[in-house]
């Protein structure tokens, strides 16, 4: 069966490229008839397995049909390279080519498509190269915005600011985290933007930057209903005593069931004495936001270590 498929994708390879021949009665290549060959041969391949040709094919079909001015199809061409690749567990090369379809569909003036493909690569990259991933969904993100498809947008930038937090960019998820919280605001999903709240001072705590997590909250009371609501009156109770350095309340706080039930996978977080040093509660208080930060954000987006082994060395360095 493969030997046949093989054979009739060779076939097809052989119409494209007679169509693309020139002579004394044809003077312009049949770029057309030339790219439907190289399409077909394509499936042939796939159909056999034999992705490098696949790919191999795809290309040259993506080509034919530039030549054509098709823009469109050119693109579908090289995303099915792409994806020829990823069967080929190239993700590195199978993102690139996506990009550049997808770039070639804003070109031919249909952004869903291009906003698609950017998702798709996205999804591809994100066990290999989170950081691209980032990159990927921002970008779908920014193409929704353009296109006033704030729903799509705030899903993309949500998907980008787990990843962020998952990589320990703590500053970074802030600010993305911010936009996603923007767009709901815009869109007058309230409750949601509390939530979005939660999040943001959890990283912001996280940093160890308790005047970022105050503000965030303080800038929060314009949101219709954020003050006097369950999650700001929880927050405030968080700050005070996090600023207290009341790790009773702290833990009280976070065991909340607003917190606990974010996420069900992750244990509660550790509970920490009073009776530690300065230094040692701080530290220990920045360990205890990663595990809040854990349940917040699920723990796919975590090691499962509880801690690093450099955190576990600066721990006993300070220990009483």
């Amino acid at each position: 069966m493969a030997a046949q498929k093989i054979n009739e994708g060779l076939e097809h390879l052989a119409k494209a490229e007679k169509y693309l021949k020139t002579g004394f009665l044809k003077w312009k290549p049949d770029y057309d008839s030339a790219a439907s060959e190289y399409g077909k041969a394509a499936v042939a391949f796939k159909n056999a397995k034999q992705f490098e040709q696949a790919k191999d094919a795809c290309l040259r079909e993506a080509v034919a049909h530039e030549n054509n001015r098709a823009l469109f199809h050119a693109a579908k061409a090289y995303e099915q390279a792409g994806m020829m690749l990823k069967e080929m567990q190239k993700l590195p090369e199978a993102v690139q080519l996506i990009e550049k379809a997808s770039m070639m569909y804003l070109e031919n003036g249909t952004p869903d498509t291009a906003a698609m493909a950017l998702e798709r690569a996205g999804k591809l990259i994100e066990n290999v190269d989170p950081e691209k991933a980032v990159q990927l969904y921002q970008q779908t993100a920014n193409v929704f915005e353009n296109e006033e498809r704030l729903r799509q947008a705030v899903e993309l930038l949500g998907k980008a600011s787990r990843l962020l937090v998952r990589g320990r960019r703590f500053d970074e998820a802030a600010l993305s985290i911010q936009k996603e919280k923007n767009i709901y605001k815009e869109i007058e999903n309230y409750p949601t933007c509390y939530k979005k709240t939660i999040a943001q001072v959890l990283v912001h705590l996280h940093r160890n930057d308790y005047v970022a997590a105050e503000r965030c909250v303080r800038e929060s009371y314009s949101i219709p209903g954020f003050n006097g609501s369950e999650d700001c009156a929880a927050l405030e109770q968080l700050l005070e005593g996090y600023d207290q350095q009341d790790q009773d309340q702290v833990s009280d706080v976070c065991n909340s069931p607003l917190f606990k039930y974010m996420d069900n996978d992750v244990s509660g977080p550790v509970c920490i004495s009073l009776t530690f040093s300065l230094e040692r509660k701080r530290f220990l208080l920045r360990l205890f936001f990663t595990r809040v930060l854990r349940r917040f954000f699920s723990t796919s987006f975590f090691s499962s270590q509880t801690t690093t082994h450099e955190e576990t060395d600066h721990l006993h360095s300070i220990s009483p």
